[in-house]
């Protein structure tokens, strides 16, 4: 089936892979696995995803109502502040709520005690390679970071909250780092019913020791008898989608420079963000080019790649690993058009769930 580019196209064989790593994590540690809506949230391939995960969390109200209405299972709430508004609406679709800070859960404890309440802590350590995603940089204002204040609050909540990572692949690092856990809150967490270890464990990774891991979630578990969740979002997504795109033009500045149909600023902003390149589906071999986006930005750049073909204008491009943090970032940078999506499922067929016009540019404008 030939698809007119730009577009995300998502592999349910693929995704499929991921969800069957996250069952067996479940089915040997205990651990259940809720996706992260901040990073993921194309509700169009839910169906196969909840097979597989406990429910969802999220970052704000809408990501709530979003994973309520579409995913199902467990709701979890969190917010780095939440408003008057966002709990009247919240408390009536979540299963637990997270708060960021003592204050927060002082100032909306008596809306939201009938439910499951947690509260995020700041453990002063974390994986991360960017400083922007660090956790615990300085004067982080993610979680709490006094250990006696969270004592203090401990007859309010039920669980814990410890998000300290980004694409941590590193399986002893993350051992290291939760016995330092464990150490320091021990007292605390024997008094909890759950605790979420977060995100940004790349435990889908592969060759990642998926034994070893289960083995320490399930000893965290039994010791403080607490049921343990993570909230994978790359991790559940990783290797299941590509971008497809077409070469418009080709010129020469020093550099062949072949410009296609899309733009790191309005459909990759992540690669921006942390300044990385994108990932190509392409064999390497020895011609040069540096693939750009259509956008007036000047650095909209998606990478300098050397090819075993020759481009031409209307050839296709893939870029593939795109599923997490792009759909959910995409914008009308430029008025340019937003990639469509797609989705090959798992029999084969390719369903277009999503293509973007002029109207959607116009209401997206005030």
């Amino acid at each position: 089936m030939q698809l007119k580019t730009p577009y995300y196209l998502i592999d349910e064989k693929k995704l499929l892979k991921n969800m069957k790593k996250i069952e067996y994590i479940q089915k040997n540690s205990g651990a259940k696995s809720v996706l992260a809506l901040k990073c993921f949230s194309a509700w169009a391939v839910f169906p196969l995803m909840r097979q597989y995960m406990a429910g969802t969390t999220s970052s704000s109200l809408y990501e709530a109502k979003l994973g309520h209405e579409k995913f199902g299972g467990e709701t979890h709430a969190f917010c780095v502040a939440y408003s008057k508004e966002d709990i009247q609406e919240l408390k009536k679709i979540s299963s637990k709520v997270i708060f960021n800070s003592v204050s927060q859960l002082k100032m909306f404890y008596n809306e939201v005690k009938h439910l499951q309440i947690g509260l995020r802590i700041n453990p002063g350590i974390s994986y991360s390679n960017f400083d922007l995603a660090d956790p615990a940089r300085k004067n982080s204002r993610l979680g709490v970071f006094d250990k006696k204040e969270v004592v203090k609050v401990l007859d309010k909540i039920n669980g814990l909250m410890f998000h300290y990572n980004c694409e941590n692949d590193d399986y002893k690092t993350f051992s290291v780092m939760l016995d330092k856990i464990s150490a320091k809150y021990e007292e605390i967490l024997y008094k909890v019913d759950w605790v979420s270890l977060g995100g940004g464990l790349y435990f889908s990774k592969d060759g990642y020791p998926l034994g070893k891991f289960c083995e320490k979630l399930k000893e965290f578990s039994k010791k403080f008898s607490v049921q343990v969740y993570l909230e994978p979002g790359e991790s559940a997504i990783t290797q299941s989608c590509c971008l497809v795109t077409t070469v418009l033009d080709i010129v020469n500045n020093g550099k062949n420079i072949a410009i296609i149909d899309t733009s790191t600023e309005a459909h990759m902003l992540d690669l921006l963000i942390y300044r990385q390149s994108a990932k190509i589906d392409a064999k390497s071999g020895e011609n040069e080019y540096i693939i750009a986006g259509k956008s007036c930005l000047a650095g909209d750049i998606f990478g300098v790649y050397k090819l075993a073909s020759k481009l031409k204008i209307g050839s296709q491009i893939k870029f593939s690993d795109t599923a997490g943090y792009t759909m959910v970032k995409k914008n009308w940078f430029n008025g340019l058009n937003m990639p469509s999506i797609a989705i090959k499922r798992l029999d084969g067929k390719i369903d277009i769930v999503r293509q973007f016009t002029y109207s959607n540019f116009l209401e997206n404008m005030s």
